[in-house]
């Protein structure tokens, strides 16, 4: 296995460390927003609803009675002689109050069913919440933490391999101009090819 490092730029590292970061804010801020939400629907229909009908349960309940009184009232004191009187009005008064009597009693059961069921399912989803939060809280510092010295390390190298490159270049440079002054020199020192056609010019 090769002990070399082959890295093409720091700058991914950097950049790959600061997305986990911004991931684990968002996330919790996510996380944050969900729960707040369940909680406000479970509330919504654990406190609000169950109070709003158990309220209109009661508040039924004297509207039938109040109109069996007015249907009493109508049947005794409007009575003509042997006549019974019709009172459709209080009739009519006394079936609407029982319908929304049996609304009434029937939305209150249905938020006493549901209570405990919509209760334990947002426990359960606050739980897996929390093993999802660690991800963010723990999983990400650490996968940054690693990044860091991932970085760390690197820099070093490269800034202790910088210099033995800068070397290497300087003695080669060196090396070659050596080696040119030799060759000038030893043509400057050697005596000059003799002229075959005479010593004189042409």
């Amino acid at each position: 296995m090769s002990g070399q490092a082959d890295v093409k730029s720091l700058d991914t590292l950097a950049l790959v460390k600061a997305a986990l970061a911004a991931y684990a804010h968002e996330t919790n801020q996510g996380l944050s927003e969900v729960e707040l939400d369940g909680r406000r629907a479970v509330d919504y229909l654990t406190v609000d609803r169950a109070g709003y009908w158990k309220a209109e349960v009661r508040r039924a309940n004297d509207n039938v009675n109040q109109a069996i009184k007015d249907l009493e009232h109508c049947r005794a004191f409007k009575k003509v002689g042997n006549n019974q009187p019709s009172c459709v009005e209080e009739k009519k008064a006394l079936e609407k109050a029982r319908r929304r009597q049996a609304v009434a009693e029937q939305k209150a059961e249905a938020v006493r069913h549901w209570t405990p069921i919509v209760q334990q399912q947002f426990r359960d989803t606050c739980v897996r919440l929390v093993h999802f939060r660690e991800v963010t809280d723990v999983d990400c510092p650490k996968a940054m933490a690693q990044l860091e010295r991932m970085l760390r390390a690197l820099e070093a190298y490269r800034e202790l391999s910088g210099p033995r490159a800068a070397g290497a270049e300087t003695g080669s440079s060196g090396g070659a101009s050596v080696a040119r002054q030799d060759n000038d020199t030893s043509q400057a020192s050697s005596p000059a090819a003799p002229n075959p056609e005479g010593s004189g010019p042409a």
